[in-house]
């Protein structure tokens, strides 16, 4: 189950129709693997990870799992992320896996919001399981970053604190998923991070002029330890395993 020994592995992508799912499943795909895209849509795989419904089935004769499931509404979260993990893990035992693949957020442990608490948890739930384990921990995505700024450049404000941040291609961090999910379970992190650490406010500037847009920008400060956690760069790392290439404005130029 080595990439150096060239081996092929079946692999069950959970939240394989997401962003980084999808990009995951194509990457494994594109290197030979056998790939089972799981998600609530899945015509072929179809799994709900809060009653663990179609799991057994999805995941029988695979090697390795990457959960790449997400939920970004409070009760969701939990439910998919958490108690879901716990179910994911339970049928992989069941079936034989030999390595889960989670993914995480870099620095989520020091932002105290709701969903980064959710991510802390997920992990906790992922390190204490009876299968064996790699977490993958990644910046902000540049479709990320542009789906927040999007929506809020329609009503002709752009409300933005002060965070820097390090956003990275998500197809860069697909790339780093498949080489972690071929080769042996760390028990451990691997990182990844993007070529550079912007604050959001430029990221902001950088995408109105690829979109032309002549939404007014304002500073806001965001209070608290939060504010306080995001103005320090909670959310980047100068320690990252694996840095991509692509900057913000490269990406927001390719799209064009």
């Amino acid at each position: 189950m080595n990439a150096q020994e060239n081996l092929t592995v079946a692999v069950a992508v959970a939240g394989g129709t997401g962003t980084l799912g999808r990009a995951v499943a194509e990457e494994l795909r594109g290197r030979g693997h056998r790939v089972r895209a799981l998600s609530r849509r899945s015509a072929a795989y179809p799994v709900d990870l809060t009653t663990g419904e179609g799991l057994a089935e999805a995941l029988a004769g695979c090697d390795v799992v990457v959960d790449a499931s997400n939920s970004t509404s409070p009760k969701g979260a939990r439910a998919t992320l958490v108690d879901g993990s716990r179910m994911l893990l339970a049928a992989e035992e069941k079936a034989g896996v030999g390595h889960h693949v989670g993914i995480s957020i870099v620095g989520c442990e020091k932002v105290p919001i709701g969903y980064y608490r959710t991510k802390v948890d997920q992990e906790r739930v992922v390190e204490s399981g009876r299968v064996d384990w790699t977490t993958v921990r990644a910046t902000q995505f540049h479709e990320l970053v542009a789906g927040v700024l999007a929506p809020l450049a329609r009503s002709g404000l752009h409300p933005l604190p002060k965070a820097r941040l390090q956003p990275v291609a998500s197809v860069e961090v697909a790339h780093a998923v498949a080489d972690v999910a071929e080769r042996p379970a760390l028990r451990g992190r691997v990182e990844v991070a993007g070529p550079e650490i912007v604050d959001l406010r430029n990221l902001a500037l950088q995408w109105r002029a690829a979109h032309r847009s002549r939404v007014l920008p304002v500073p806001v400060v965001l209070p608290g330890t939060v504010g306080r956690a995001l103005r320090a760069g909670a959310l980047t790392t100068d320690r990252a395993d694996v840095r991509g290439t692509t900057t913000f404005g490269q990406w927001l130029m390719a799209g064009r």
